[in-house]
């Protein structure tokens, strides 16, 4: 089961605590973790990845084992230590401004 802690504002609308877990298949990748976060969670659809592009949106980040996978595309194998459960994956809402 992989672990995905969500921000407060995404915990809110999909009315969990901190950590959700998910089966997303194997091999486990952004785009299948996102896929099932969004099927368990239908409020979330749409607040992490545009609807049509299916691109994360710009003020969304990801984590895991300290590294930031923001920029990866969405077919990318996530680390073995989050695949697995021992590690999270995090999404955060980044923060702008001047």
């Amino acid at each position: 089961m992989i672990r995905v802690v969500l921000p407060f504002h995404l915990r809110n609308l999909a009315r969990v605590n901190e950590e959700v877990l998910l089966d997303a298949g194997t091999p486990a990748t952004l785009e299948s973790v996102l896929d099932t976060l969004e099927r368990s969670y239908p409020a979330l659809r749409g607040t992490i990845r545009d609807h049509a592009t299916q691109q994360r949106r710009p003020f969304v980040r990801f984590f895991a084992c300290k590294e930031d996978l923001s920029h990866e595309p969405p077919g990318f194998e996530l680390p073995s230590a989050v695949a697995t459960g021992a590690e999270p994956l995090f999404i955060i809402g980044a923060m702008a401004g001047g």
